[in-house]
């Protein structure tokens, strides 16, 4: 039954039956978010998929109210978002819940990613749902980058400067190309309220542009169906349950605890996730004595530093992004959950701790041991992907994975069954 969907969809009245017999738009959403069937077995980390959805629905919202007052030149930009955040009936509110939603959507988006880097759900068929699913991380990290430059101040114009310049190390491999992308993105020979305009308009796309790209993520997952914590698929009636009501009240469940650590960071902490020099309006002649990102980019940050050449930095950095493309080939295990796989699980959490250690160190100035650290997780985040996952999976016994998912939920029902007269005893 994976990927198959059907709908018990039925119009009662004249208006829906005539709607439905020439465009079953209502039969259409009802097979899809109703009638799906999804595993049985489904934990809370899959209710992220939906609070990723919602997170850019937000920021789609607040980022349009936010247009609306915003004035993207040099001049401007800086005191236009302090005007907003004062002046602006409920201005400080909608520019919090932007700022702070951008940090809450990459929190949700690793998360989403490291669920399914452990439960295998890169896997045969779901290659392309993976893809996917990467293009919307790489757009999302090019909407951030362009809405970091926005509020024009110190961390924001010498981020722009230093990261845009990094393009001019190709032109090591064909001269010239790297000046030109740089004076192309900058729009003249240094970044000025032009790049900043540039930025804004680019800023104010693409999140649409991440709106059509879920929309087909949504449509391939429904296409081969949801994977599950046992790596199992839906194969029979007794392995699923309709998406609405129990998939939904799940997620509603998470989203309401998650919308609670939201909105504790946008009402108390609004500012705890920024740097303090961004508060200081931009000035070409004062340079930051450290220049760092925003949080989310700081693990590809320390990878940059860690290499020695300029243009290995850059390949590298891009390169760490790029070969998530790959996993689904890399990954030779026949296996898909990492909960059957025991000598695996030890790698992948070292993977976990190595990107969380580059993020700590990313934040941290350019010296030799926070540097030499970098290196050491920078080649086992590599490692990782080319030599771990294609050795551990030839090489590795896994455990015995169910027949399917009503087997193992039934098993865990017996087990538990079993556990609780003996408590009692």
């Amino acid at each position: 039954m994976s990927g198959i969907s059907y709908s018990s969809y039925k119009p009662t009245t004249k208006v829906g039956k005539w709607m439905d017999e020439r465009l079953p738009v209502g039969r259409m959403f009802h097979a899809q978010f109703v009638d799906f069937p999804t595993p049985r077995n489904l934990n809370y980390w899959w209710t992220f998929g939906g609070i990723l959805s919602f997170c850019l629905m937000a920021q789609i919202v607040t980022g349009i109210v936010l247009a609306m007052h915003y004035q993207p030149s040099g001049e401007m930009a800086f005191d236009s978002v302090e005007r907003i955040r004062r002046d602006v009936n409920f201005g400080w509110l909608i520019r919090n819940l932007h700022a702070v939603g951008a940090s809450m959507f990459f929190i949700a988006a690793y998360v989403h990613i490291f669920r399914g880097l452990y439960y295998g759900s890169y896997k045969a068929p779901r290659e392309i749902l993976w893809i996917i699913g990467v293009i919307i991380f790489i757009v999302m990290m090019a909407t951030a980058f362009m809405g970091y430059s926005l509020p024009w101040g110190q961390m924001s114009f010498w981020g722009v400067t230093v990261i845009t310049n990094l393009f001019s190390s190709i032109d090591s491999i064909v001269p010239g190309l790297g000046t030109t992308v740089v004076e192309w993105l900058w729009g003249g020979y240094s970044v000025t309220g032009v790049t900043l305009n540039r930025f804004f308009s680019l800023h104010y796309l693409l999140p649409f542009v991440l709106a059509g790209l879920v929309v087909l993520h949504v449509w391939a997952l429904h296409v081969v169906g949801q994977n599950s914590p046992m790596g199992l698929d839906v194969k029979t009636p007794s392995d699923g349950v309709p998406f609405t009501p129990y998939a939904t009240s799940k997620d509603a469940v998470g989203m309401f605890a998650f919308l609670l650590f939201f909105c504790w960071f946008a009402f108390f902490l609004p500012d705890y996730l920024g740097h303090a020099d961004n508060y200081v309006e931009a000035n070409p002649l004062v340079t930051p004595p450290h220049i760092v990102p925003e949080w989310y980019f700081l693990p590809f940050y320390a990878i940059l530093r860690a290499i020695p050449s300029k243009l290995g930095g850059v390949i590298a950095m891009f390169g760490a992004i790029a070969i998530l493309v790959l996993v689904p080939w890399l990954d030779t295990s026949k296996v898909r959950s990492t909960k059957y796989r025991p000598l695996y699980r030890w790698f992948f959490w070292l993977f976990v701790f190595s990107c969380v250690a580059l993020g700590w160190l990313g934040s941290k100035p350019a010296e030799a041991e926070y540097v030499f650290w970098a290196r050491v997780f920078t080649f086992y985040y590599f490692a990782h992907f080319i030599v771990v996952m294609p050795l551990v999976g030839w090489f590795e016994k896994p455990l015995k994975v169910p027949g399917s998912i009503t087997e193992a939920v039934l098993a865990k029902n017996k087990g538990a069954a079993a556990a609780a007269p003996a408590a009692k005893s």
